[in-house]
């Protein structure tokens, strides 16, 4: 019997609120440690891909999140330094008053697309946060 090499699988969670404005965390660990990124982590053994995204969410922000809606699939082999992942990305809604950088986040804050070419983000996550504006904007 041969081994196969299987991709790591993370989720990402846009979280936005009315204007279209959204959190980012900065990152706290390598790989691009400082700089921004969607909220989001690895599936673990065991765990659908939605409560996986709720329970990053939470871990990161410090928002009870709810999901609206399912984005994309990200799966470039070369998205993460780590090694290959595929990230499955959803829009979500939470109360932005209980935002706090917690777990692997060394800060959190909320930005507006107008300023996201000046943001230096961490892996693909220019490309995920385009598709998700681009869903979030189509569904409200």
């Amino acid at each position: 019997m041969s081994e196969y090499k299987i991709p790591s699988i993370t989720t990402d969670i846009f979280i936005f609120d009315d204007d279209f404005n959204f959190i980012l965390i900065k990152r706290k660990n390598n790989p691009f440690k400082n700089q921004w990124a969607i909220p989001g982590g690895y599936v673990e053994y065991g765990e659908t891909v939605e409560n996986a995204a709720i329970r990053e969410a939470k871990e990161e922000t410090n928002i009870d999140v709810e999901l609206i809606d399912l984005v994309g699939v990200y799966s470039k082999p070369n998205r993460d330094p780590r090694g290959h992942s595929i990230t499955i990305a959803y829009t979500a809604r939470g109360n932005f008053k209980d935002m706090k950088a917690d777990s692997d986040a060394k800060e959190i804050a909320i930005f507006s697309f107008e300023k996201l070419d000046e943001i230096e983000l961490a892996f693909d996550h220019e490309i995920i946060i385009k598709d998700c504006l681009n869903k979030a904007k189509t569904t409200f």
